[in-house]
């Protein structure tokens, strides 16, 4: 990975350990950026628009690392990799459970920190090739006309056209039509497809493949089981 495709932020209060840390980055190709504080990171404004991660030292005067972890767990951020010089096992089941890549105790090895920070930026990389691809389907949802929304659901639901047509009140062929648009718009190749899309988009799906309810909350992943 080239230096200008990532950043690594380095928040650990020891301007050595800091400075240890980003001279070993560097000697590998890494991009590191040095931070004394978990509010140095917070006063950044959010992610970079690039693949990063975040080593973490657990120990911080102002916001101690697992703190932060909680802090950001809702926001866009990246994978974490903790270290710390007094580690204890509630510690690192509560930093693991809360998406931590790796949690390492001082002194570790230079390859274990590094192998680490790879595995966290591959990791980004694949959660920003999601996030992108999700918000391309939202996109292309938002296309869709109130009536083409509402046709979706009982598509990928399992219904037959004349079942979904009469849930509407509309005619067999108007179905075809709207569900031809809604494939078209959502860039769907196959029912199966745009059963997948519409998991990831957790678009409520309000009938089984029989023609039943479903249950509150259903989506179109428990939809295509009951088939």
């Amino acid at each position: 990975m080239n230096v200008p495709d990532h950043l690594i932020y380095v928040i650990d209060d020891e301007a050595q350990v800091r400075e240890a840390i980003a001279d070993l980055l560097e000697s590998v190709g890494m991009n590191p950026v040095p931070l004394s504080s978990a509010r140095d990171y917070l006063s950044l404004g959010g992610r970079p628009d690039r693949s990063a991660c975040i080593v973490l030292d657990v120990e911080l005067p102002d916001l101690n690392g697992l703190d932060l972890q909680a802090e950001i767990a809702d926001l866009d951020h990246p994978p974490i990799v903790f270290i710390t010089g007094h580690g204890d096992i509630p510690s690192s089941v509560r930093a693991m459970k809360r998406g931590a890549v790796d949690y390492l105790t001082k002194p570790f090895r230079n390859g274990d920190l590094v192998a680490a920070i790879r595995a966290a930026l591959e990791e980004d990389v694949v959660r920003r090739r999601e996030r992108l691809d999700l918000m391309a389907l939202q996109e292309r949802f938002m296309l869709l006309t109130p009536r083409e929304r509402e046709v979706l659901p009982l598509v990928v639901s399992g219904l037959m056209n004349k079942q979904a047509a009469a849930q509407l009140g509309i005619s067999e062929v108007t179905l075809q039509i709207h569900r031809g648009r809604v494939m078209q718009k959502m860039k769907a190749t196959s029912l199966a497809d745009l059963v997948r899309i519409a998991e990831k988009l957790r678009i409520p799906i309000p009938f089984s493949r029989h023609g039943g309810a479903q249950s509150n909350g259903a989506t179109a992943d428990s939809g295509r089981d009951c088939g």
